[in-house]
């Protein structure tokens, strides 16, 4: 076996390194599609790169399919097909795939170093191997090779390997492209710990982006490993939040402001389940709410969700994708809809009105009618609540122009003028509303 030849297929990074290993001790050629002419032992022809005793796979996982499937006319009965992917249960797969019916040995492997790791030399470094399709004596040059080459042999099933990896090599590249998006930065007062996730950042990150894709995807176990990793930072991150802020009462953030409807649902749900001791944060968006929760600034929020002539709340809707959170309790009230106005404006003034998209869906019909030549425009950002847009119009920082509709208590809250109440198109106009924890 001594005298055996060696091509190598591919010719990056974890190439290179396959030839420092192997060089001294076989003829080794080397294949890559476009051919170094200043080197004989690099060749592109393919045919010559097959006459070779045994072939190295040194290509990209994603690509080794496609590699077998071209190469597959080469293949003879006494090659020896040695891999080097960082999965294996998926060559293990290909190869038996493509060389049923042939006697081609076959052998899994998967050398736990690269170039950085390998750079002052082989000892004890791990390399995974697993006999498959060789013969006895075949696998056992190979395993007393990388012995003989002070590597530590480890002996595994694909799915043992794939399984042990998914939790080890996938998840520290996992968390070192994490660390990269994080942009981790140094500092002056590093700790060796902080030193050492720079380290495992700057290793996993000299490694292509294809062989971190290509880790998380061709592994069958990592999918589970980065649900896991998930579950454990929720966990993580919500034990440093109390599950109550204050001992004296419970915080509740609602997507209104005072006088909206979702003051009106949280006092009715508060009183119907006879809870006291609570503070109220009105925070006027769903989107608000939701962060809040999420960042520990309140312990419970409110928000409507659905009304039964407007249909699905699209604000809550948009906000609820970004965040996770557990559903408390869904409950209802009925909602009337008043148009007000400033106090020192007429009906002849108004222009425009200025209120949630919920609102001018619930009214369409009604507005349509009575009040045709209003336009009707919501606010932008936390002016979407139209009980903040009724406290602008107060204070004057919107123009009199303006009206605003919302349930009537605004008017007493805000010192303005109803002009008309209860524009709802149904009589019995019904809004559903969430009440969240984390």
């Amino acid at each position: 076996m001594n005298n055996k030849t060696v091509t190598i297929i591919g010719y990056g990074r974890f190439g290179k390194t396959l030839h420092n290993l192997l060089k001294d001790d076989f003829t080794v050629t080397i294949y890559r599609r476009t051919a170094d002419i200043q080197n004989n032992d690099i060749t592109s022809d393919l045919k010559k790169a097959y006459e070779s005793d045994v072939i190295l796979y040194a290509v990209p996982i994603e690509s080794f399919e496609a590699v077998i499937t071209e190469h597959k006319k080469y293949i003879r009965n006494n090659h020896i097909l040695i891999d080097v992917l960082s999965v294996k249960t998926f060559p293990e797969k290909i190869f038996k795939k493509h060389l049923s019916g042939s006697s081609t040995q076959a052998i899994l492997t998967h050398p736990l170093f690269g170039p950085d790791s390998s750079k002052h030399g082989f000892e004890n470094l791990p390399i995974v191997i697993n006999k498959f399709l060789a013969k006895d004596d075949t696998y056992e040059f190979w395993k007393k090779y990388f012995t003989d080459k002070k590597l530590r042999v480890i002996e595994l099933t694909p799915q043992q390997h794939d399984k042990m990896a998914a939790s080890s090599q996938g998840l520290t590249h996992f968390i070192g492209r994490l660390l990269q998006e994080f942009d981790i930065k140094e500092t002056s007062i590093d700790t060796v710990g902080s030193k050492k996730l720079f380290e495992v950042m700057e290793q996993t990150c000299n490694d292509t982006w294809e062989l971190f894709n290509n880790l998380q995807h061709y592994n069958p176990y990592t999918k589970k490993m980065r649900i896991d990793l998930g579950i454990a930072y929720d966990k993580l991150y919500n034990k440093l939040i109390p599950k109550q802020l204050s001992k004296e009462y419970i915080t509740i953030g609602i997507q209104g402001g005072k006088g909206s409807f979702n003051e009106e649902a949280i006092d009715y749900y508060l009183q119907k389940n006879d809870i006291k001791n609570v503070k109220i944060m009105y925070l006027h968006t769903t989107e608000n709410v939701l962060r809040s929760l999420h960042e520990g600034d309140i312990d419970q929020g409110v928000f409507a969700m659905h009304n039964s002539v407007g249909g699905i709340v699209m604000e809550s809707v948009i906000a609820m994708s970004k965040y996770k959170f557990n559903i408390i309790e869904e409950f209802a009230i009925i909602i009337s809809h008043a148009l007000m106005i400033r106090k020192d404006a007429s009906l002849n003034d108004i222009t425009t009105i200025m209120s949630h998209p919920q609102v001018f869906a619930q009214c369409k019909s009604t507005l349509d009618k009575k009040y045709p030549a209003l336009k009707q425009i919501s606010g932008k950002d936390e002016l979407i609540d139209h009980a903040l847009v009724a406290k602008e119009l107060s204070e004057n920082k919107l123009p009199k122009s303006i009206a605003t509709m919302g349930s009537k208590i605004l008017a007493k809250i805000y010192n303005l003028q109803i002009i008309e109440d209860n524009l709802q198109d149904a009589k019995e106009n019904y809004t559903s509303f969430l009440l969240v924890g984390r």
